[in-house]
């Protein structure tokens, strides 16, 4: 293969190491519906208490360059108890953070 003949698989390459997944909000609700469901099962005591998402919205960055985050409240129902968590996730390493239990 000559080099002109490369340059097209080359440029389809870089076009697909462009293409962008879903957002991240989208990307990190599977995570902060578990992180919440995980806290409540301990809360709770109850292994069999289940999520379901609420409400979801993109905040604003603590400072100037910071990283973008999420915040995901879940309500969580399970062996007669009931709650909501929030839920913030950050691009800084993709990492969750679940508050505390608002019965």
């Amino acid at each position: 293969m000559t080099l002109r003949s490369k340059l097209p698989l080359f440029a389809l390459g870089l076009l697909a190491g462009c293409a962008s997944g879903p957002p991240f909000i989208d990307q990190m609700q599977p995570e902060a519906v578990s992180m919440a469901v995980r806290r409540a099962q301990f809360e709770f005591n109850c292994p069999a208490a289940t999520g379901e998402m609420i409400q979801r919205e993109n905040v604003q960055p603590l400072v100037a360059a910071g990283p973008l985050r999420a915040e995901y409240t879940i309500g969580v129902t399970g062996c007669g108890k009931r709650a909501t968590f929030v839920v913030i996730c950050s691009t800084n390493g993709n990492q969750c953070f679940a508050g505390g239990a608002r019965y």
